[in-house]
């Protein structure tokens, strides 16, 4: 009898070490030992932390998009408990508006306002993967982005597009800008397993980011590979200088236009579109924002 219960109690610690290794092993794997964070946002506080983001307020505008950038608790906020739609510690929520009409302070009239974050002056790097957990409305034209930007003259220091959606159900793509490879850059990939996991579940769109390369990966898995031997065919490797990062969600213009050639009632929107945002149904949602670096 005290054979058995030494034996069972054996059993059992040797199912506690290994259940204790296990879970120590996958913690590793979720975070890296050996990666440091340097920047984390997991919008659970209050109100979004001004120490970290700016937020753009503008009627300055490119690529034709549809709409002002404003700073306002109407376009930019933070959701939770059911509204957050799984987001554990909430999410923020960048939603555009349909203001007809509406005038900037420098004198431009949009019929759309919207929310543009960057933390630009506040937090730039360079080197490491940056990763956020978002999930999107589905809607032609609608052009939400996740990207890296450098912090002088564009495209000279470079530009990191890790995420963008231009309301093609079937995909996403990752962008390279750089001097000699900007606007129509030949450095553009879409990524069609939208098809099976579409953008209105959550994924984690990441770069991962070397004095050699840029990796894109949706959900860990790396999908495109640019190289600095790639890059220099074109022009100049621009990415070795700190980079910004920056959400924001622009309505219609020349890239989904090019793609989905709609050109009304909105460059880029077409009317069903346009219905969806005038009856609140558009947002971005952002469960976290991290960078590391080993």
């Amino acid at each position: 009898m005290k054979y058995c219960n030494f034996f069972n109690l054996l059993k059992l610690t040797v199912f506690i070490s290994v259940f204790t290794f296990c879970s120590s092993s996958k913690r590793i794997i979720e975070t890296s030992s050996s990666s440091k964070t340097i920047f984390f946002d997991d919008f659970s506080g209050s109100s979004l932390d001004r120490s970290k983001w700016n937020v753009l307020l503008t009627g300055q505008v490119f690529n034709n998009e549809q709409q002002a950038y404003v700073d306002s608790s109407a376009t930019v906020y933070f959701a939770r408990g059911k509204e957050a739609e799984g987001a554990k510690n909430g999410a923020l929520v960048i939603h555009p508006r349909y203001t007809p009409g509406f005038i900037t302070k420098d004198g431009k009239k949009f019929d759309f306002i919207s929310g543009r974050l960057h933390t630009k002056g506040k937090f730039d790097f360079t080197y490491g993967t940056a990763a956020a957990r978002i999930k999107m409305t589905e809607g032609k034209g609608l052009w939400p982005a996740w990207w890296l930007l450098g912090n002088e003259r564009w495209p000279q220091t470079g530009e990191m597009d890790i995420m963008e959606f231009i309301g093609e159900s079937e995909w996403v793509n990752s962008a390279i800008h750089g001097p000699g490879y900007s606007g129509n850059t030949p450095f553009v990939k879409r990524d069609s397993s939208m098809i099976a996991s579409p953008v209105t579940n959550w994924h984690v769109y990441a770069v991962d980011w070397t004095p050699e390369s840029l990796v894109f990966k949706i959900d860990g898995r790396a999908y495109y590979t640019v190289t600095k031997a790639m890059i220099e065919k074109y022009g100049k490797w621009a990415f070795d200088s700190p980079k910004h990062m920056i959400l924001n969600f622009a309505l219609g213009g020349g890239y989904p236009a090019g793609v989905n050639k709609i050109q009304s009632p909105y460059v880029g929107l077409p009317k069903e579109t346009v219905d969806l945002i005038k009856q609140g149904k558009v947002e971005i949602l952002v469960d976290w924002v991290r960078v590391t670096r080993d």
